[in-house]
Protein backbone atom coordinates (compact mmCIF):
# COMPACT_ATOMS: atom_id res chain seq x y z
CA UNK A 1 0.00 0.00 0.00
CA UNK A 2 1.28 3.48 -0.83
CA UNK A 3 3.12 5.18 2.02
CA UNK A 4 0.96 8.30 1.53
CA UNK A 5 -2.34 6.38 1.53
CA UNK A 6 -3.83 8.61 4.27
CA UNK A 7 -3.24 11.72 2.15
CA UNK A 8 -4.65 10.00 -0.94
CA UNK A 9 -7.84 9.00 0.85
CA UNK A 10 -8.33 12.44 2.40
CA UNK A 11 -7.67 14.32 -0.84
CA UNK A 12 -9.83 12.25 -3.15
CA UNK A 13 -12.69 11.68 -0.74
CA UNK A 14 -12.98 15.47 -0.67
CA UNK A 15 -12.73 15.78 -4.46
CA UNK A 16 -15.10 12.92 -5.33
CA UNK A 17 -18.41 14.79 -5.47
CA UNK A 18 -17.25 17.43 -7.97
CA UNK A 19 -14.36 15.58 -9.63
CA UNK A 20 -16.23 14.91 -12.89
CA UNK A 21 -17.74 18.39 -13.18
CA UNK A 22 -14.79 20.76 -12.71
CA UNK A 23 -13.79 23.03 -15.62
CA UNK A 24 -10.54 21.06 -15.92
CA UNK A 25 -12.57 18.13 -17.23
CA UNK A 26 -12.88 19.88 -20.60
CA UNK A 27 -9.23 19.16 -21.34
CA UNK A 28 -9.51 15.73 -19.75
CA UNK A 29 -12.41 14.81 -22.03
CA UNK A 30 -10.54 16.04 -25.09
CA UNK A 31 -7.54 13.93 -24.20
CA UNK A 32 -9.79 10.99 -23.38
CA UNK A 33 -11.21 10.97 -26.91
CA UNK A 34 -7.68 11.13 -28.31
CA UNK A 35 -6.52 8.25 -26.10
CA UNK A 36 -9.52 6.01 -26.82
CA UNK A 37 -8.89 6.56 -30.51
CA UNK A 38 -5.27 5.48 -30.03
CA UNK A 39 -6.24 2.32 -28.14
CA UNK A 40 -9.17 1.18 -30.32
CA UNK A 41 -10.40 -1.37 -27.74
CA UNK A 42 -11.87 -4.57 -29.18
CA UNK A 43 -15.35 -5.78 -28.33
CA UNK A 44 -13.90 -8.96 -26.79
CA UNK A 45 -11.39 -7.14 -24.54
CA UNK A 46 -11.36 -7.51 -20.78
CA UNK A 47 -9.83 -4.32 -19.36
CA UNK A 48 -8.55 -3.30 -15.93
CA UNK A 49 -8.27 0.37 -14.97
CA UNK A 50 -5.97 0.81 -11.96
CA UNK A 51 -6.34 3.83 -9.64
CA UNK A 52 -9.49 4.51 -11.63
CA UNK A 53 -10.89 7.34 -9.55
CA UNK A 54 -14.41 8.06 -10.80
CA UNK A 55 -13.82 5.59 -13.65
CA UNK A 56 -14.22 8.20 -16.39
CA UNK A 57 -11.83 6.29 -18.62
CA UNK A 58 -13.28 2.91 -17.72
CA UNK A 59 -16.77 4.12 -18.57
CA UNK A 60 -15.64 5.22 -22.01
CA UNK A 61 -13.88 1.90 -22.64
CA UNK A 62 -16.95 -0.01 -21.45
CA UNK A 63 -18.88 1.39 -24.42
CA UNK A 64 -16.85 -0.96 -26.63
CA UNK A 65 -15.04 -3.58 -24.53
CA UNK A 66 -16.57 -6.82 -23.26
CA UNK A 67 -15.80 -6.08 -19.60
CA UNK A 68 -14.11 -3.32 -17.62
CA UNK A 69 -12.92 -3.63 -14.03
CA UNK A 70 -12.18 -0.38 -12.18
CA UNK A 71 -10.02 -0.51 -9.06
CA UNK A 72 -9.35 2.37 -6.70
CA UNK A 73 -8.40 2.77 -3.07
CA UNK A 74 -10.91 5.57 -2.35
CA UNK A 75 -14.50 4.26 -2.02
CA UNK A 76 -16.03 7.71 -2.52
CA UNK A 77 -14.44 8.05 -5.96
CA UNK A 78 -15.56 4.58 -7.05
CA UNK A 79 -19.09 5.27 -5.86
CA UNK A 80 -19.32 8.24 -8.22
CA UNK A 81 -18.10 6.03 -11.06
CA UNK A 82 -20.63 3.36 -10.18
CA UNK A 83 -23.51 5.84 -10.17
CA UNK A 84 -22.48 7.30 -13.53
CA UNK A 85 -22.15 3.82 -15.04
CA UNK A 86 -25.66 3.00 -13.82
CA UNK A 87 -27.01 6.13 -15.53
CA UNK A 88 -25.49 4.93 -18.81
CA UNK A 89 -26.70 1.35 -18.34
CA UNK A 90 -23.16 -0.01 -18.44
CA UNK A 91 -23.77 -3.48 -17.05
CA UNK A 92 -20.33 -4.76 -18.10
CA UNK A 93 -18.42 -2.92 -15.35
CA UNK A 94 -17.07 -4.15 -12.02
CA UNK A 95 -15.93 -1.80 -9.24
CA UNK A 96 -13.29 -2.95 -6.75
CA UNK A 97 -11.89 -1.12 -3.73
CA UNK A 98 -8.28 -2.22 -3.62
CA UNK A 99 -4.56 -1.48 -3.55
CA UNK A 100 -2.77 -0.77 -6.84
CA UNK A 101 0.38 -2.31 -5.36
CA UNK A 102 -1.32 -5.66 -4.61
CA UNK A 103 -3.95 -6.26 -7.29
CA UNK A 104 -6.51 -8.92 -6.21
CA UNK A 105 -6.52 -10.68 -9.58
CA UNK A 106 -4.92 -13.78 -11.04
CA UNK A 107 -1.93 -13.62 -13.33
CA UNK A 108 -2.87 -13.11 -16.98
CA UNK A 109 -6.47 -12.01 -16.32
CA UNK A 110 -6.82 -9.00 -18.65
CA UNK A 111 -6.30 -8.08 -22.30
CA UNK A 112 -5.45 -4.52 -21.31
CA UNK A 113 -4.33 -2.83 -18.10
CA UNK A 114 -4.47 0.93 -17.80
CA UNK A 115 -3.51 3.62 -15.32
CA UNK A 116 -4.31 7.25 -16.07
CA UNK A 117 -3.03 10.29 -14.17
CA UNK A 118 -2.30 8.42 -10.95
CA UNK A 119 1.36 7.45 -10.81
CA UNK A 120 2.40 10.92 -9.59
CA UNK A 121 0.40 10.13 -6.42
CA UNK A 122 2.24 6.84 -5.74
CA UNK A 123 5.72 7.04 -4.19
CA UNK A 124 6.38 3.31 -4.73
CA UNK A 125 5.28 3.41 -8.37
CA UNK A 126 7.34 0.42 -9.55
CA UNK A 127 5.16 -2.02 -7.58
CA UNK A 128 1.79 -1.12 -9.17
CA UNK A 129 3.42 -1.12 -12.59
CA UNK A 130 4.77 -4.62 -11.97
CA UNK A 131 1.32 -5.71 -10.77
CA UNK A 132 -0.28 -4.34 -13.94
CA UNK A 133 2.15 -6.47 -15.94
CA UNK A 134 1.47 -9.57 -13.82
CA UNK A 135 -2.29 -9.54 -14.37
CA UNK A 136 -1.92 -8.81 -18.09
CA UNK A 137 -2.31 -11.64 -20.59
CA UNK A 138 0.68 -12.49 -22.84
CA UNK A 139 0.38 -10.25 -25.86
CA UNK A 140 -1.85 -7.84 -23.93
CA UNK A 141 -1.40 -4.08 -23.81
CA UNK A 142 -0.39 -1.96 -20.83
CA UNK A 143 -1.28 1.74 -21.02
CA UNK A 144 0.29 4.39 -18.79
CA UNK A 145 -0.91 7.99 -18.92
CA UNK A 146 0.64 10.59 -16.64
CA UNK A 147 2.04 14.07 -16.37
CA UNK A 148 5.68 14.50 -17.40
CA UNK A 149 8.13 16.29 -15.12
CA UNK A 150 9.89 19.51 -16.17
CA UNK A 151 13.64 19.67 -16.69
CA UNK A 152 15.67 18.12 -13.87
CA UNK A 153 16.73 21.40 -12.25
CA UNK A 154 13.07 22.40 -11.71
CA UNK A 155 11.56 19.08 -10.64
CA UNK A 156 11.93 19.53 -6.90
CA UNK A 157 10.43 23.02 -6.73
CA UNK A 158 7.52 22.02 -8.96
CA UNK A 159 6.82 18.88 -6.91
CA UNK A 160 6.90 20.99 -3.75
CA UNK A 161 4.23 23.34 -5.14
CA UNK A 162 2.19 20.38 -6.36
CA UNK A 163 2.27 18.92 -2.85
CA UNK A 164 1.26 22.22 -1.23
CA UNK A 165 -1.76 22.24 -3.54
CA UNK A 166 -2.50 18.51 -3.04
CA UNK A 167 -0.77 16.65 -0.17
CA UNK A 168 -1.40 13.34 -1.95
CA UNK A 169 1.04 14.33 -4.71
CA UNK A 170 4.26 12.30 -4.50
CA UNK A 171 6.54 12.75 -7.51
CA UNK A 172 6.07 13.56 -11.17
CA UNK A 173 8.02 11.16 -13.36
CA UNK A 174 9.92 12.16 -16.45
CA UNK A 175 9.05 10.62 -19.81
CA UNK A 176 12.34 8.71 -19.62
CA UNK A 177 11.48 7.28 -16.20
CA UNK A 178 8.12 6.09 -17.50
CA UNK A 179 9.76 4.41 -20.48
CA UNK A 180 12.28 2.78 -18.13
CA UNK A 181 9.40 1.00 -16.37
CA UNK A 182 8.39 -0.63 -19.64
CA UNK A 183 11.98 -1.65 -20.37
CA UNK A 184 12.46 -3.16 -16.90
CA UNK A 185 9.38 -5.37 -17.37
CA UNK A 186 10.42 -6.38 -20.93
CA UNK A 187 7.39 -4.70 -22.50
CA UNK A 188 7.67 -3.64 -26.12
CA UNK A 189 6.67 0.02 -26.50
CA UNK A 190 4.39 0.40 -29.51
CA UNK A 191 3.55 4.08 -29.03
CA UNK A 192 4.68 7.03 -26.93
CA UNK A 193 2.61 10.16 -27.35
CA UNK A 194 2.70 13.56 -25.65
CA UNK A 195 -0.02 16.20 -25.63
CA UNK A 196 0.39 19.63 -24.02
CA UNK A 197 -2.85 20.76 -22.42
CA UNK A 198 -3.44 24.36 -21.23
CA UNK A 199 -4.68 24.64 -17.66
CA UNK A 200 -6.10 27.68 -15.86
CA UNK A 201 -4.35 28.20 -12.53
CA UNK A 202 -7.65 29.08 -10.83
CA UNK A 203 -9.36 25.92 -12.11
CA UNK A 204 -6.37 23.81 -11.07
CA UNK A 205 -6.48 25.22 -7.54
CA UNK A 206 -10.24 24.78 -7.30
CA UNK A 207 -10.06 21.03 -8.01
CA UNK A 208 -8.40 20.32 -4.65
CA UNK A 209 -10.38 22.99 -2.79
CA UNK A 210 -7.25 24.68 -1.42
CA UNK A 211 -7.48 27.34 1.25
CA UNK A 212 -7.24 31.00 0.22
CA UNK A 213 -3.83 31.16 1.89
CA UNK A 214 -2.45 28.25 -0.16
CA UNK A 215 -3.98 29.62 -3.36
CA UNK A 216 -2.37 32.99 -2.69
CA UNK A 217 1.03 31.44 -1.97
CA UNK A 218 1.09 29.42 -5.19
CA UNK A 219 -0.35 32.24 -7.29
CA UNK A 220 2.29 34.64 -6.01
CA UNK A 221 5.11 32.28 -6.97
CA UNK A 222 3.77 31.93 -10.50
CA UNK A 223 3.25 35.69 -10.77
CA UNK A 224 6.83 36.23 -9.61
CA UNK A 225 8.07 33.88 -12.32
CA UNK A 226 6.07 35.73 -14.98
CA UNK A 227 7.71 38.96 -13.77
CA UNK A 228 11.18 37.48 -14.25
CA UNK A 229 11.64 35.89 -10.84
CA UNK A 230 12.57 32.36 -9.79
CA UNK A 231 11.32 29.56 -12.04
CA UNK A 232 8.77 27.13 -10.65
CA UNK A 233 8.70 24.46 -13.36
CA UNK A 234 5.19 25.53 -14.38
CA UNK A 235 6.30 28.06 -17.02
CA UNK A 236 3.12 30.16 -16.51
CA UNK A 237 1.75 32.64 -19.02
CA UNK A 238 -1.05 35.19 -19.29
CA UNK A 239 -4.09 34.38 -21.40
CA UNK A 240 -6.80 37.05 -21.52
CA UNK A 241 -5.89 38.25 -18.04
CA UNK A 242 -5.81 34.75 -16.52
CA UNK A 243 -2.75 32.76 -15.48
CA UNK A 244 -2.31 29.54 -17.43
CA UNK A 245 0.32 26.83 -17.65
CA UNK A 246 0.63 23.72 -19.80
CA UNK A 247 0.49 20.17 -18.48
CA UNK A 248 2.46 17.65 -20.51
CA UNK A 249 0.43 14.43 -20.74
CA UNK A 250 2.38 11.38 -21.83
CA UNK A 251 0.62 8.23 -23.06
CA UNK A 252 2.74 5.10 -23.43
CA UNK A 253 1.41 1.80 -24.74
CA UNK A 254 3.41 -1.40 -24.44
CA UNK A 255 2.78 -5.08 -25.11
CA UNK A 256 3.62 -8.06 -22.92
CA UNK A 257 5.70 -10.80 -24.57
CA UNK A 258 3.72 -13.78 -25.88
Amino acid sequence: MASNIKEIHESFAQQAETFDTTPMNVSRREHMAHMIGMLSPLDEDSILEVAAGTCACGRELAETAAAVTCLDTTPEMLEVGKQEAFKKNLANMVFVVGDAGALPFLEGSFDMTLCRLAFHHIPEYEKPFSEMVRVLKPGGRLVLVDLAAPEESLRQVKDELETIRDPSHAKTLSREEMLALFKKEDLSVISCDQKDLPVSLDDWLDVTKVSPEVAEEITQKLCDEMAGGAKTGFDPYDKDGTIFFDQHWVTIVGTKPE
